[in-house]
């Protein structure tokens, strides 16, 4: 399985934004990759890093 958080990889967006503004974390409130028009819960790399360290390689 190609799971770029098991094997230590940072994760990326599939389509990060090229210019502001861009969405707020929901965890830090720091800004993302992503642009505000983007629908659900965005989060920082950083956030998005530990939240995928917690979460998938917990096992």
């Amino acid at each position: 399985m190609d799971d770029p958080y098991c094997v230590g990889q940072s994760p990326t967006p599939a389509k990060a934004a090229a210019e502001g503004p861009f969405a707020e974390c929901v965890l830090c409130r720091e800004p993302t990759e992503y642009p505000e028009s983007t629908k659900g819960s965005t989060l920082c790399p950083v956030c998005a890093w530990h939240e995928a360290q917690r979460t998938a390689c917990s096992g």
